[in-house]
């Protein structure tokens, strides 16, 4: 691809030559399986991290497979008369998949990588030449309209976005449509914007090659393409969120000032969403001086929505510079020029008092309640994802929570969640722990000290005895007022439902 142009794309009106091509390609078994089998894991893995050399050494025969890999993922100029033995070459050609290179040899004009989907789909995500795997990979010498493949937001967004089915979603900032090509299997209208027009011809791709029903694709920034009688039952975007000193990149620079973008969003999405619906974006985030990020998060979420914030990860101003300088492919360029644009990530870090940048997740739910709850917490460690359930039954525990007091709690029968097990932790040879801690090993993974009660109380939760009467034994066995103990306990029983631990029975 030239640095100063981007090459045409296919024609997005031609679904008969989409499904032809896709049929050319499931028969020759360019799928995620298929692509596994014939690299091998190494070459797999070093192709997402956009080293190449393996997987040409991998596909040196003339096997259909090889073929496909070589001129779609590895955009390889391959002789005529071995792609026509696959693909349907005329039609292609006529409706712009494949070029003609000189000589006798064709090729690709997109991107095209295997995407296997949650429920054993096989997909195909299309985007412009070389941007299919590993990220930008110094994209960013090459024109600013640029559209990226599947990278680990898109597949991170896509693992915690609740699943449910849904009337209306919409995926904003949709890219190469991987969020739409999602939503297409639980949503009966699906809606894709993008500010770039070029996203928009890309995603259209992405789902007709895919067998995708076709998504209502819109142009325009943020909710702008959006009519203000319109609602959505779930909401997805994965933005350009980087914080950046200007807009030099649009799949990533959002244009407004610090992180004005991802705040714009999430206080306008609450008036987009139906009762009960769900609004999930990732998202970069300031922390400035003198300012509690939890606080200054809570702030962002709009009125009538319950929300749930999660940091991921934090970097420090420095950090953060360098990593997107390297992902434009900064650090390859002239060292002055490199300098320079580290010197100006910096001065508007230090100009707006950012100390640091945080990246994570925040989900909202409009919700009917009087008084919302807002989560935000720091939780960098590793999760099973997908996620989307375990975001789901996060609201309806605060819904159950909201509806019970702590009488009602104590009147309740609970047991223990699935893969619960508990560590003691203290001195080796001590007679008794410091403390004891509850670990799942599902979702989201967490960890959680608990006193003797507590871990007394989860470890005979089985759903047979009300929560009152299991104290009421505890009591007894610890020579403890029975009285105290239910007056005392609801608190560590409410935080072991609300993160999971214990499931109210019935």
């Amino acid at each position: 691809m030239s640095n100063a142009t981007l090459s045409p794309l296919p024609s997005a009106d031609r679904p008969e030559t989409a499904a032809r091509l896709r049929d050319a390609l499931l028969g020759a078994s360019f799928t995620a399986d298929g692509l596994l089998d014939l690299l091998g894991a190494p070459a797999y893995a070093a192709l997402a991290r956009s080293e190449t050399v393996p997987a040409l050494r991998a596909t040196r025969g003339d096997a259909p497979l090889e073929t496909l890999v070589r001129l779609f993922l590895l955009q390889q100029p391959v002789p005529h008369a071995r792609v026509a033995d696959v693909l349907p070459v005329d039609a292609c050609l006529e409706a712009g998949w494949l070029v003609r290179t000189g000589g006798d040899e064709l090729a690709a004009s997109v991107d095209v990588r295997p995407y296997g989907g949650p429920g054993g789909e096989d997909w195909f995500i299309v985007s412009d030449l070389g941007c299919a795997v590993g990220g930008a990979g110094g994209i960013g010498s090459r024109d600013e309209g640029v559209v990226l493949g599947v990278g680990g937001a898109s597949t991170t967004l896509a693992g915690i976005t609740v699943r449910t089915p849904v009337a209306a979603a919409l995926d904003l900032g949709t890219g190469s449509g991987i969020q739409a090509l999602h939503a297409s299997r639980h949503a009966t209208r699906v809606t894709a914007t993008d500010v770039n027009p070029r996203a928009l011809h890309i995603t259209a791709l992405t789902l007709a090659l895919s067998g995708a029903p076709a998504a209502d694709l819109r142009e325009g920034s943020l909710f702008e393409p959006v009519r203000e009688d319109e609602t959505y039952d779930l909401i997805v975007s994965n933005p350009p969120f980087v914080i950046s000193p200007g807009a030099r990149l649009t799949y990533r620079d959002g244009g407004m000032g610090g992180d004005d973008l991802c705040r714009t969003l999430v206080q306008q999405a609450g008036d987009r969403l139906t009762e009960g619906g769900f609004a999930q974006f990732l998202a970069n985030w300031q922390h400035v001086e003198g300012e509690d990020w939890q606080d200054r998060l809570r702030s962002w979420v709009p009125r009538g929505c319950d929300a749930w914030i999660v940091q991921r990860e934090v970097q420090d101003v420095t950090q953060y510079a360098e990593l997107w300088l390297r992902d434009a492919g900064d650090h390859r360029a002239d060292p002055v020029e490199y300098q320079a644009r580290y010197d100006a990530w910096l001065d508007e870090f230090e100009a707006r008092k950012v100390k640091a940048v945080g990246f994570g997740w925040i989900t909202l739910r409009r919700t009917g309640s009087a008084v919302p709850s807002v989560t935000a917490e720091e939780w960098p460690h590793p999760v099973e994802q997908p996620l989307g359930d375990a975001v789901r039954a996060h609201f309806s525990r605060l819904d159950y929570l909201r509806t019970h007091d702590d009488a009602a709690l104590l009147e309740q029968h609970f047991r223990l969640a699935d893969e619960v097990v508990q560590e003691q932790v203290g001195l080796p040879g001590a007679e008794d722990p410091e403390h004891v801690v509850l670990r799942q090993n599902r979702g989201m993974r967490r960890a959680t000290r608990v006193d003797t009660v507590g871990a007394g109380f989860a470890g005979v939760c089985d759903g047979s005895m009300s929560a009152g009467r299991i104290l009421d034994a505890i009591a007894q066995l610890l020579g403890e007022d029975p009285v105290l103990l239910r007056d005392r306990t609801p608190a560590q029983i409410r935080l072991l439902v609300e993160q999971g631990f214990l499931v109210p029975v019935g």
